[in-house]
């Protein structure tokens, strides 16, 4: 796997994505992150393309179940293969498999499901259009490939920013948005009328 600095290109002004975090040593805190604006114009278009549920892209459904970060990451990978840009399968396989998880995570409300199982939500898969007909609430992976660029989004019912904790290395979990930011040229999010999508960017050589 590589970083987001090894695919760095400033034809795209890719900067990376500036966050707060707490400090070590202290309670650890989770910061709200900004949401996207003032993209490059082509990259800004790409965002809009993505989110439309239509044009160029491909889109898989994620179910309400643990089992689907596994299922989205391996739609993820055959589709680079069959762009023959598999070379990106590492980081973009990472990088899915950890908005997804937050995305079952966060997204709906809590459902009375089994105790401890928090991707059994209400909200996230399965409910009627919202009012104004703009897509229904279920969590989708969609990936939008334009050479050398391709695009994945993580599109969800929550309006909540993703929230950035400080990194602890030790710790089994709480590094997922550090390691979307580590492993994609940049990222972020933004509103949709339905909900979110949270959004990577990668490139190849």
């Amino acid at each position: 796997m590589t970083s987001r600095h090894a695919h760095d290109d400033t034809r795209w002004e890719t900067d990376p994505v500036v966050g707060t975090a707490g400090s070590r040593g202290h309670a650890v805190h989770s910061a709200p992150v900004p949401e996207s604006c003032d993209l490059p114009p082509r990259l800004d278009t790409a965002l809009a393309t993505l989110a439309s549920m239509a044009g160029p892209t491909v889109s898989f459904t994620v179910q309400p179940d643990p089992e689907s970060v596994t299922d989205a990451r391996h739609f993820a990978i055959s589709r680079l293969t069959q762009w023959d840009v598999s070379a990106l399968a590492d980081d973009v396989g990472l990088v899915v498999s950890e908005l997804v998880t937050n995305a079952l995570r966060h997204s709906g409300r809590t459902a009375s499901g089994r105790p401890g199982n928090d991707v059994h939500r209400e909200g996230v898969y399965d409910d009627p259009a919202d009012p104004l007909g703009s897509a229904p609430s279920a969590i989708r992976l969609r990936l939008l490939h334009q050479a050398p660029w391709l695009l994945c989004g993580i599109l969800d019912a929550s309006r909540s920013a993703p929230r950035r904790k400080e990194p602890d290395y030790i710790a089994e979990t709480g590094r997922g948005l550090h390691l979307v930011e580590s492993f994609s040229v940049r990222w972020g999010w933004r509103t949709l009328p339905y909900g979110k999508v949270v959004w990577a960017l990668f490139r190849y050589p």
